[in-house]
């Protein structure tokens, strides 16, 4: 075999092995869905640092750089602020009381199973999209390493992420995403150095850059709406993400998601710097590609070794299954738990859970596949897919989440109707509205208005609701 057909055989052996040896640790559906809650603060915060590093990083990025230049990276300055709002403000009370999902805390703090199944519905639709983008990333890489078509790519990626995950659950995920998270590391530190040597030292890469790309380090490549707006929807997404707030469940205490949140701000820009140098890298040395998702592919196996190359390729792999495998474990949950096991059969036994969840990851797996080859989806820049997918995740639970553990007269109405006139306003925009504005703003104000409208003109909600996460108020009987 080639040096890259054993670099990604390696690869998918470890992440197998660590998928059956997950098997045999997960004994119930807490272990299935939040590692049981036991998780430390460096597999916590490498479980978050490698679920947020995902195509969109080192494929969707880098051809946003590639096409609009330098001023999008300062828009990435908002994630780490997210991160901070998570630890200061949101987990001390968001983990007062565990749950398995999101969708599960929207049923205890706004006292209704229906809304609870609303969250989930609304979680599986955002997670289609993003999903969509990062199985997009696996076509393009399977194309570039082995040759074959890009949707047998698409395909071939998927299946390997659906054996793990519904095999080891979360258990599965975490561990080979501390696995993924090296990878990553390993891929990108090995290849800025060669790629600035191919460009003569970052001094020279700065200048062959601007005389590549006349406008890469102005602000005239996107309007400063568009920016400002971008920057809004990575820290309102960052906060609300399911896939991200799971985790504050599955870490064990405050001082160990303290400990592992900063862990994952630093490795994330640590990533983020090395990912903004490559970009610049495959200006200089490929200013004609057609669009600017092939930058990194381009970079891997034109640039670099044989063997660094399938590196930094496994590297870009790891980063799309280590988001894709807690986007699978968060959507399966929606369907098993918050739709079918809420709303559908209660009465479930214990043991026939546990295939349901199965099934539920299975089917939420396959769907986006099943669209992008119907070419629905097909063609997007991906780190517009990832926007759109943190704009509807701002929209539909930023209120809802921080405002129902901060404000004690948020009510189920006001939070149902966040929620869906949110998500619709996020929707009209993406489709109606000016693309010079991401759709984020939209979607959060008439979140915001709804949710504080509607609250303030329905009843209060009970104490039962308040007493899990306000700690002056004792639940009564209602």
């Amino acid at each position: 075999m080639t040096p890259q057909a054993w670099i990604f055989a390696g690869y998918f052996a470890v992440v197998f092995a660590i998928g059956w040896h997950s098997l045999r640790a997960t004994r119930n559906e807490e272990d299935y869905w939040i590692a049981g809650g036991e998780l430390g603060w460096f597999t916590g915060g490498a479980t978050m640092a490698a679920t947020h590093t995902s195509a969109g990083t080192f494929i969707g990025t880098i051809g946003v750089m590639y096409t609009a230049g330098w001023s999008f990276g300062w828009v990435l300055l908002a994630i780490p602020l997210s991160y901070w709002f998570m630890v200061a403000v949101l987990a001390p009370r968001f983990t007062k009381q565990k749950e398995l999902t999101l969708p599960a805390f929207i049923e205890t703090r706004y006292y209704g199973k229906g809304i609870r199944g609303l969250a989930g519905v609304i979680i599986l639709i955002a997670t289609v999209v993003y999903i969509q983008a990062q199985i997009i990333a696996g076509g393009l890489i399977a194309n570039t390493v082995f040759g074959i078509p890009t949707t047998a790519g698409m395909v071939g990626f998927t299946a390997i992420l659906l054996i793990y995950t519904v095999i080891g659950g979360m258990v599965a995920v975490v561990y080979t995403d501390v696995f993924q998270l090296v990878v990553m590391g390993l891929g990108a530190v090995f290849a800025v150095p060669l790629a600035l040597r191919q460009v003569g030292g970052v001094g020279r890469l700065l200048e062959l850059a601007e005389s590549a790309h006349p406008l890469v380090f102005t602000w005239e490549t996107m309007p400063a709406v568009l920016l400002l707006t971008m920057g809004l929807s990575f820290f309102l997404g960052g906060i609300a993400t399911p896939e991200k707030l799971i985790r504050l469940y599955a870490m064990k205490d405050m001082r160990v998601i303290r400990r592992g949140v900063l862990f994952a701000i630093i490795m994330i820009l640590a990533l983020n710097l090395l990912v903004f140098m490559l970009a610049l890298t495959a200006i200089v040395l490929f200013p004609q590609l057609p669009t600017g998702d092939l930058a990194m592919p381009m970079v891997a196996t034109a640039v670099l070794p044989a063997t660094l190359g399938s590196l930094m390729l496994a590297a870009i792999t790891a980063a799309m299954m280590s988001t894709v495998d807690s986007l699978l474990i968060v959507a399966g949950s929606a369907l098993s738990v918050d739709i079918y096991q809420n709303l559908v059969n209660p009465d479930v036994t214990p043991e026939r859970r546990m295939w349901v969840d199965r099934i539920g990851i299975l089917v939420v797996g396959s769907v986006p596949v099943i669209l992008l080859l119907s070419g629905v989806g097909e063609g997007e820049l991906i780190q517009f897919i990832v926007l759109l997918f943190t704009a509807l995740m701002a929209a539909a639970f930023v209120m809802p989440v921080v405002g129902g553990i901060v404000w004690r007269r948020a009510t189920k109405q006001g939070a149902a109707a966040a929620m869906v006139g949110g998500v619709t306003a996020t929707f009209a925009w993406e489709i109606f509205g000016p693309a010079s504005v991401e759709p984020v703003l939209a979607g959060f104000l008439v979140s915001a208005a709804l949710f504080i409208g509607v609250s303030l003109a329905s009843p209060p909600p009970p104490a039962s609701a308040l007493a899990p996460y306000f700690e002056d108020v004792d639940p009564v009987p209602d």
